[in-house]
């Protein structure tokens, strides 16, 4: 009797502690996509406060971005050698180190260099956070429920990244743009110590970590991520942004082949050749590609143009986020265990895409309410309907063993489609904002043309994103094919997966020796 009196109490005891395990997971994403957006703001402030030049201070930003989307497969693999914990909570403390760092800089360079350590232990913490988020929720609702609280967050934290730079840089000073993630990162690491699953994996049962896979991999998207946002500045035909390119496309393709060959690949190409992860992928890094590329034009608009200041540009983003959060939650996290992901992708690229067909009217008198305000919303709502279903994908039926490198795939498709996208679509706008003022020399001096002008190359870059994410939306409905098993909008699979996954335990070398076609059946 005790014991049976005793069951509801530990299971309750572990049903919260999976919901503190999300918030601590929650905080950590939030946290890392912040921070690509954050310094934005700030950054006119602190180039005057340290003497950056004009030429060096995209290094604010490229520092970040460059370390980050370069280590994130060694990161991913790290964390599924070492245990996820051990090397999230890593990722956390390094975080807040490097922060600290960044916002007692003296000079250019130990800004540049704190921004790199940010980017650097971020690669830790990003596929980390999301292979235990995929591990910790194993339910089909409850998971539902986490990625689309992932979702909002992966999709929503850049506006609030704008938001909070705003506020941060008009009240305080622009170092507690960096300052700010201290406390919090150190909260988090002490909280995830106590409520994440201890996975740590003896030294005996380590598998040996693939270093030439390591130097090539990351060597090419460092090349990658490099060239794109040395485009912003160089431009397309410049022969360090083309080298650079050139090598990543050589060395990931080199890569390819070494990973064909290796018994412990650092990123096992069974996961990317899976056409629901692959898919998923494409989709998110295409999306990222129009999402960026609205973060920063609607900023330049609103700023340059509309003359808001950098608190209620922030503010003006907020009206996306809760779309986001909204279409994550409460549409995406209850249709997913009902409705193929494919008819949530497909259609919320469609949405998106029409916000960007809405501010393809946009001219420089155009109402916030009327123009950018209806845009952010279709956004939002589609961008909601993409990134939730696209997470869970990323590490649907991937063996433990492999969860990180699933997760880095998904974050390197977003790091990647986002720089690859603020170069492409600034490039794209300040050639079209040139052609158009170069047609009309004899007032290219008179600021209300400039503003003309410069609206224009804005609307000119809309029309590719839209494009870009159009192609993204026939990719999902192509490419992804997964349905929810039967049974999975009820729990009623619940006990069946449980009984799935002991025999799954009892048998596991067997599991691991499972041909890469048996585990995307099982995925499905």
């Amino acid at each position: 009797m005790s014991a049976q009196a005793q069951a509801p109490t530990g299971h309750a005891a572990a049903e919260s502690r999976r919901w503190w395990a999300l918030a601590v997971i929650a905080i950590a994403q939030l946290m890392i996509v912040l921070d690509i957006t954050i310094v934005n703001i700030a950054l006119p402030s602190a180039q005057k406060d340290l003497g950056i030049s004009d030429a060096d201070r995209q290094w604010v930003i490229t520092a970040y971005t460059l370390a980050f989307g370069g280590l994130l497969l060694l990161g991913g693999r790290l964390g599924d050698l070492f245990g996820r914990k051990r090397v999230f909570i890593v990722g956390l403390l390094g975080f807040a180190l490097a922060s600290a760092l960044g916002g007692a800089a003296s000079g250019s360079a130990m800004l540049f260099g704190a921004r790199a350590l940010q980017g650097a232990f971020g690669a830790l913490l990003a596929p980390s956070a999301l292979g235990l988020l995929s591990t910790t929720f194993s339910d089909p609702k409850e998971r539902s429920t986490a990625f689309g609280i992932f979702g909002a967050i992966a999709g929503g934290g850049a506006a609030i990244g704008l938001l909070l730079g705003g506020v941060l840089t008009e009240y305080l000073n622009w170092r507690w743009c960096l300052f700010v993630n201290t406390p919090i990162a150190v909260v988090t690491a002490f909280a995830a110590f106590s409520v994440l699953e201890r996975d740590h994996i003896g030294k005996g049962t380590r598998v040996r970590l693939d270093l030439p896979g390591a130097l090539l991999g990351c060597g090419g998207l460092l090349a990658i991520v490099f060239g794109t946002s040395e485009a912003v500045t160089r431009g397309w035909g410049d022969w360090l942004v083309l080298g650079s390119l050139l090598l990543g496309a050589l060395l990931l393709a080199v890569f390819v082949l070494v990973e064909k060959r290796t018994a412990h690949a650092l990123l096992p190409l069974h996961i990317v050749a899976d056409r629901n992860r692959g898919g998923g992928a494409l989709s998110v890094g295409l999306a990222m590609v129009g999402m960026f590329g609205l973060f920063l034009f609607l900023t330049y608009y609103l700023q340059v143009i509309k003359g808001f200041s950098p608190v209620m540009s922030g503010v003006s983003f907020l009206p996306m986020t809760a779309a986001i959060v909204i279409s994550s939650t409460a549409i995406a996290a209850r249709l997913m265990t009902r409705v193929p992901s494919r008819y949530l992708i497909g259609p919320g690229l469609l949405l998106a895409a029409a916000g960007m067909a809405w501010l393809t009217q946009m001219h420089v008198g155009s109402p916030w309410a009327g123009m950018v305000l209806p845009a952010e919303l279709l956004l939002g709502l589609g961008m909601g309907l993409v990134f939730m279903p696209s997470m869970s994908l990323a590490t649907l039926g991937v063996a433990p063993n492999e969860a990180g490198a699933a997760s880095a795939t998904i974050n390197s498709a977003q790091q990647v489609g986002g720089s690859f996208g603020t170069a492409l679509l600034n490039t794209i706008a300040a050639s079209a904002t040139a052609s158009w003022l170069a047609a009309r020399i004899a007032g290219a001096g008179d600021p209300a043309v400039q503003a003309q002008g410069a609206v224009h190359g804005y609307v000119v870059a809309t029309w590719v994103a839209m494009g870009v994410l159009l192609l993204a939306a026939l990719i999902a409905f192509v490419m992804i094919d997964h349905r929810p098993a039967p049974g999975e909008a009820t729990g009623a699979t619940g006990d069946a997966a449980g009984g799935a996954a002991a025999e799954a335990g009892a048998q596991a070398p067997q599991t691991q020796a499972q041909t890469p076609a048996h585990q995307r059946q099982q995925a499905r």
